[in-house]
């Protein structure tokens, strides 16, 4: 494929399906170029025979919920000052009905299991913020007050004066005449006329205080919302979380789960029976230690939480992992060796496969006696399947236009490190015999991998005559949480050796790989790996540091998740610290390097692209700098279409500079 083909990378969101299993609602995401934006719809299947079609008609409508009863679905879609609102349609079509109105967008949501109520949780702006006083803009507000060690987040920006809140708000009733607008008309002196409705009823706000909440669920008697609460802490990060359940009658919340069982959850689950399960990890005695976390399941009960699977081989905590129900069973998503699987765990803690494979799968959805996945493949971005005799059997065709660009198939990979380490990885080589130049790419995290789905990065690459080298170097997920630990306060060590070695037993291997031309490249943590390795090994003939973790001195002070993140990876003692920096070997780099940096960025912060520049600058070592304005450290995955095919100019342009498909 080649840049301009990211139109065809279409992705299936987390379906729904029909209480009688009869049907499924999912919606699809895709970049246009045109539009330059990323675009969607929801989509609805009857099954087992039917054929997709779509539901709706939005510019981006996304995250389907169906009513309990199915019979009418609600999602998030921009209104027309590209806030995101709720609204709700039938489950058989019709006009969506706007149900939200927030101004700043609507967060999560849930339905109530009567269907007559949705929870939501959306920011509540200080007055005078963030548009709240027409005609006060951003750089006219008050002075921001910060006591706490956070303050930011990245693709959010400021959250202090801006907290998560819970609300309530009546279902509509799709059957209602519909709102219209209000006509001007005169009226006696001093009085005011009604104000024009855009929504049926008026939100009920459930939460206040300087505290956000997240993750709604309904209790299975409707009365309570469960949430989790996130407060800015004074003096240190402090990971554990607090689950409350707040009272629809406005009487008041209550905790459910405290900070001292010392877990970071992220979704709390509510089964049909009322029982509880959560998808969480234990941070440690000083509630920070998020290092290869082993997110896990976990029951909750008024003895308190207890785990339903191994932390040290199991890994729920894929983006997008969630839990779902099978009856009394449970279906969550383990991410292994760059596959995620769907398994059934027992209220006992039994867990089997429900489907595994060359698959990753993105979200599930069980009832009536089907399972539903949304999932990638070696071919597809994304399809809707449904799991037949542990085997996927596609609903939809969103692979085919993929197809239609070229994509080569990687051969998956498995070298001997140094130290006897199995290191897994894949190759990607053009058609031909070479040789071909070869570019080793290393992934973000480092607790992530890259997997068997379609990527794009790889095989942009590959159509312009690169052959690629990629894998899993120890540090990455998906191997077993001591895999992920063993580069703790460690790195640039293992993680360095791994990839080296990776690179040089796949081109020993093909003679079809120029082992005098290569180069490398890797963004976030790969951008730390990258310089690291640039600054340690000399055979490079040019490299890419794209959004890198680059300074740990400056990233406690800058980045969003600069108050453990560091701390956790490469300690606090200055002299550890420096051995593990890109920064302070920055001297040592000889190998010509561009670096792409977002403007926006806060997880990886700007300042961290320029003080490395300016240091290979001023030491006389090649380089140049990319700057992309209004995006952030998502670029690659989720910023406007026409600066992610710039990007890959840019990067075709810096390889055909230094790395010429012909010496």
């Amino acid at each position: 494929m080649r840049a301009q083909d990211i139109d065809a990378l279409v992705s299936v969101g987390r379906p729904a399906l029909s209480p009688d299993g009869a049907f499924a609602i999912f919606a699809t995401s895709r970049p246009d170029l045109s539009a330059n934006r990323d675009v969607g719809q929801l989509w609805r299947i009857d099954l087992p025979h039917g054929a997709p079609r779509r539901l709706t008609r939005g510019v981006a409508d996304a995250s389907p919920r169906l009513r309990p009863d199915g019979g009418a679905v609600a999602f998030l879609r921009e209104d027309a000052k590209g806030r995101r609102q709720i609204f709700v349609v039938a489950a058989a079509g019709g006009e969506p009905v706007q149900t939200t109105d927030t101004p700043l967008g609507v967060g999560a949501f849930a339905w109530s299991p009567d269907g007559a109520t949705l929870a939501f949780t959306a920011r509540v702006p200080e007055r005078g913020r963030y548009g709240s006083v027409e005609g006060l803009d951003a750089a006219a507000e008050a002075p921001r007050r910060i006591t706490g060690v956070r303050w930011h987040a990245n693709g959010l920006g400021y959250i202090g004066d801006r907290p998560s809140h819970l609300f309530v708000v009546p279902a509509p009733d799709l059957d209602a005449e519909p709102l219209y607008e209000t006509a001007a008309r005169v009226r006696a002196e001093g009085s005011d006329g009604p104000h024009a409705r855009s929504v049926p009823a008026d939100a009920t706000q459930l939460t206040h205080g300087s505290a956000s909440y997240g993750a709604p669920v309904f209790t299975a008697d409707g009365g309570h919302v469960l949430a989790i609460v996130e407060t800015i802490e004074h003096e240190a990060r402090d990971l554990r979380s607090r689950i409350v359940a707040v009272a629809v009658d406005g009487a008041g919340e209550r905790t459910v789960l405290g900070p001292e069982a010392g877990l970071a959850v992220s979704e709390v689950a509510v089964a049909p029976d009322g029982a509880l399960f959560l998808l969480a990890y234990d941070v440690g005695e000083d509630g920070r230690d998020f290092v290869a976390p082993g997110t896990g399941l976990w029951h909750l009960d008024a003895a308190g939480a207890h785990p339903l699977t191994d932390p040290e081989t199991v890994d729920l905590g894929e983006v997008g992992s969630h839990i779902g129900f099978d009856g009394d069973d449970l279906l969550v998503q383990d991410r292994t060796r760059g596959r995620v699987h769907l398994l059934r765990v027992t209220r006992k803690g039994r867990s089997s496969v429900v489907l595994g494979g060359d698959v990753e799968v993105l979200g599930h959805a069980a009832a009536g006696g089907r399972i539903v996945v949304a999932i990638g493949t070696p071919t597809s971005f994304g399809e809707l399947a449904e799991v037949v005799d542990g085997r996927p059997h596609l609903l939809t065709t969103f692979g085919e236009a993929l197809g239609a660009a070229g994509l080569v198939q990687p051969a998956e990979v498995t070298i001997p490190a140094r130290d006897g380490h199995p290191v897994h990885g894949w190759v990607a080589v053009p058609d031909g015999e070479g040789p071909f130049p070869v570019i080793l790419q290393i992934h973000g995290g480092p607790f992530a991998a890259y997997g068997i789905r379609a990527f794009d990065e790889t095989q942009v690459l590959v159509d312009a005559g690169y052959a690629v080298v990629y894998g899993n170097p120890r540090g990455s997920a998906g191997y077993g949480r001591a895999h992920g630990r063993s580069i703790r306060q460690a790195m640039g060590t293992l993680d360095f050796t791994d990839v080296i070695d990776l690179l040089e037993g796949v081109v020993a291997a093909d003679e079809r790989l120029d082992a005098d031309r290569v180069g490398i490249m890797g963004g976030s943590y790969g951008g730390y790996l990258t310089a690291w390795t640039v600054a340690h090994d000399h055979r490079f003939a040019a490299a890419i540091v794209e959004r890198g973790f680059l300074d740990p001195v400056a990233f406690a002070g800058t980045s969003d998740i600069g108050s453990f993140f560091g701390d956790e990876y490469v300690g606090t003692d200055p002299e550890a610290m420096a051995a593990q920096s890109p920064m302070a070997m920055v001297s040592q780099v000889r190998t010509p390097t561009l670096v792409m940096h977002s403007e926006l960025d806060f997880r990886c912060p700007l300042e961290q692209a320029t003080r490395y520049y300016t240091a290979l600058k001023r030491q006389g070592t090649p380089a140049e700098m990319l700057i992309f304005p209004g995006e952030d450290h998502e670029l690659t995955r989720g910023g406007r279409p026409r600066h992610r095919v710039e990007r890959f100019a840019a990067v075709l342009d810096w390889w055909n500079r230094y790395l010429p498909i012909v010496p």
